[in-house]
C-alpha cells in the first residue's frame, strides 16, 4: 500500500518534468509556413540554431524579398540586438520583429507581416550573420534560408496538415503513456528487489538467532 502511495506521488512530478522538457527544449529549426491569407497577419519563420549552445555568440539578421515578377532580391529588413530597420517602402509600417528577444545571441530571426497583400507573394531570403566567440578569437559565420510565400484569398487546411497535427498529438500522448509505464515497471522492480533483500535479511537474522539459541543450549548442557 505504501509503495502504491509513493508511486502516485511520483506520477505528477514525472508529467511535469515531461511538460517542462517539451516547453523548454533545445533550439529546433522548424520550417516556416508558406501560405498566407490576404489582409491578415503572417509570420515568416527563420530559425538558425548554433551547433554548440555553450559557445557565446552575437548575430544579426537580414531579410530580402524577390517578387514573383522580379529577378533580383531587394533588402527589406534588418535586425540586430534591440535595433531594427524597415528598408523597403513596400513594407513600411508592416514589418515587426518576431524572433529572439533581449539577447545578442539570435537564433530565431522570424519577422511578422501585417496586412498581407497579393503583392507580398514571392521569395523571401533570411540571412544570419553570426560571430562565434571562442577564447582569444572570433569566428564569423553566415547562413541563408529561402521561403517561397504564396498569398491566397482564403486559407484552407489540407488533409495532410490535419493528419500531421493529429499524429503529433498522438505521438506526445503515446510518449507520456510510455514514460508512465516505464516508471511503474522500474518502480515495481525496485520494490520487488527491496522486498527480496528484506526477506533475505530476515532469514539471515532468524538463522543467527537460532544458532545463538542452540549455542546457549549447548553451554547450559555442558554445565
Amino acid at each position: 500500500m505504501s509503495a502504491l502511495k509513493d508511486l502516485m506521488m511520483l506520477l505528477p512530478l514525472a508529467l511535469l518534468a515531461l511538460q517542462a522538457s517539451l516547453c523548454h527544449g533545445a533550439c529546433v529549426e522548424v520550417e516556416s509556413d508558406t501560405e498566407a491569407e490576404v489582409d491578415k497577419g503572417f509570420k515568416l519563420g527563420c530559425i538558425y540554431c548554433k551547433m554548440r549552445g555553450e559557445v557565446e555568440a552575437e548575430a544579426s539578421v537580414e531579410w530580402y524579398f524577390k517578387a514573383k515578377d522580379e529577378s533580383d532580391f531587394s533588402p527589406i529588413y534588418s535586425y540586430e540586438y534591440k535595433s531594427s530597420l524597415v528598408i523597403d517602402p513596400r513594407f513600411s509600417d508592416r514589418l515587426d520583429w518576431s524572433g529572439s528577444k533581449d539577447t545578442k545571441d539570435l537564433q530565431d530571426g522570424s519577422i511578422y507581416i501585417r496586412n498581407v497583400t497579393f503583392n507580398d507573394t514571392g521569395t523571401y531570403q533570411c540571412t544570419f550573420y553570426r560571430t562565434l566567440k571562442y577564447n582569444g578569437f572570433d569566428h564569423p559565420t553566415n547562413h541563408t534560408k529561402l521561403i517561397l510565400l504564396n498569398v491566397v484569398p482564403k486559407l484552407t487546411r489540407g488533409m495532410a496538415s490535419i493528419l500531421s497535427e493529429v499524429m503529433m498529438y498522438v505521438s506526445i500522448i503515446g510518449l507520456q503513456l510510455w514514460l508512465v509505464v516505464e516508471m511503474i515497471y522500474c518502480y515495481r522492480k525496485i520494490a520487488a528487489a527491496g522486498e527480496e533483500a528484506l526477506r533475505e535479511s530476515a532469514a539471515e537474522y532468524l538463522a543467527i538467532a537460532s544458532e545463538s539459541k542452540d549455542n546457549c543450549a549447548d553451554v547450559q548442557a555442558a554445565e
